[in-house]
């Protein structure tokens, strides 16, 4: 193997198909991206075993086909630290590839192509293609509520739920939930249910841009796959069965505030300074056209804020997890936010006035 090639040309698939690729790993031939280069196309692969990337690029000349592992952090690590439009080369000799560019030559390690493990995707159920922007939309309007290592591995994913006409993803860690849903002309017979593992997500999410150029998916029973320009993207699903979400969401609630996105962000975060770092609680006190936002601590430190809001009714009090309410006021785009509630034990929903897209859940706390 042996071919010469631009630093930007190899860079950007080296730098999203490295991350991927696990620092510790068991097997030795993980920390490694798989390298090959075939008539002028050159193919950078990573994988953990439960997401796998392939990145494609064009080489300025090949004089030898062929493949190699070689680390994946070192080798991208060297491509970024030489000088822009730099020219590469890279060749496998006895056993180690060399790089070279300019005055620089670099020997890297290299393990054998054979022992490089390969996602097999079995049997496809349903391909369907929708804009990227549309995708990257609903994964980042919901990604933040998606659990990091619960028990409950079902909830280390997200729901991605398709059906005729309908996109849906759905995100929660037991103490929030968020989704969001986007019409989208697809076909799908009968509907499907895949859980993404949180890693899978963050990764597909890199790949996607605001664009409405097609990504297409190909739904398996145990694996998703996305193909996005010079990028197949592979995820292992989620074995388990996700939690009844339309049970979640509050109905009927009759209080009804809606005030400045960004002011409300800002006030919450500014008082959140004073809350308990452990518990990280707010209690909200509702009155006619103000909420004042408090917060302390075991060092008897206090905050107090008072923001207005367009709100007629009771007076009430309910506490809650301060960043909880701060994720949803960052992911939402509109300049003004609708929080519904019914009781100070019941859980508030939050979204665009008069519903939008994505709606949000936050359980209350006992402060």
């Amino acid at each position: 193997m042996k071919f010469s090639i631009s630093r930007e040309a190899l860079l950007r698939p080296l730098t999203l198909v490295a991350g991927v690729v696990e620092r510790r790993q068991t097997l030795p031939v993980l920390s490694n991206v798989l390298i090959q280069v075939e008539g002028d196309h050159v193919a950078l692969t990573g994988t953990d075993l439960e997401v796998e990337l392939v990145g494609r690029t064009v080489a300025n000349q090949v004089d030898g086909e062929g493949s190699a592992t070689v680390p994946a952090r070192k080798l991208m690590d060297i491509c970024k630290s030489l000088p822009e439009q730099a020219d590469i080369q890279l060749a496998v000799e006895d056993g180690r590839a060399v790089l070279r560019s300019g005055r620089s030559r670099f020997t890297l390690s290299t393990l054998p192509a054979a022992e490089f493990p390969n996602i097999e995707g079995a049997e496809v159920s349903q391909e369907l293609s929708l804009p990227r922007g549309t995708l990257k939309h609903l994964i980042e309007a919901t990604s933040f509520a998606m659990a990091q290592q619960d028990v409950r591995y079902y909830l280390n994913g997200m729901l991605l739920e398709i059906q005729n006409n309908l996109i849906r993803t759905v995100a929660t860690d037991g103490h929030r939930l968020a989704m969001c849903s986007r019409p989208v002309e697809v076909n799908v017979e009968p509907a499907q249910k895949l859980i993404v593992p949180r890693k899978g997500i963050l990764e597909l999410s890199r790949l996607l841009d605001d664009s409405d150029e097609p990504v297409s998916l190909t739904l398996g029973a145990t694996h998703i796959r996305a193909h996005t320009g010079d990028f197949t993207f592979t995820s292992k699903l989620i074995d388990g069965k996700f939690p009844d979400y339309e049970r979640v969401v509050p109905r009927g609630g009759d209080k009804v505030i809606i005030a400045e996105r960004a002011e409300l962000r800002q006030v919450l975060s500014r008082t959140a300074i004073l809350s308990n770092e452990k518990y990280r609680g707010v209690r909200l006190l509702l009155e006619e056209g103000n909420l004042k936002v408090m917060a302390n601590n075991p060092e008897q430190e206090e905050a107090e804020e008072n923001v207005t809001v367009e709100y007629s009714g009771a007076s009430m009090e309910v506490g809650f997890n301060v960043g909880y309410l701060v994720d949803v006021l960052t992911v939402l785009n509109e300049d003004r936010v609708q929080m519904t509630l019914a009781d100070p034990n019941s859980s508030a929903l939050l979204e665009e006035p008069g519903g939008g897209d994505a709606l949000y859940v936050v359980m209350p706390m006992r402060l």
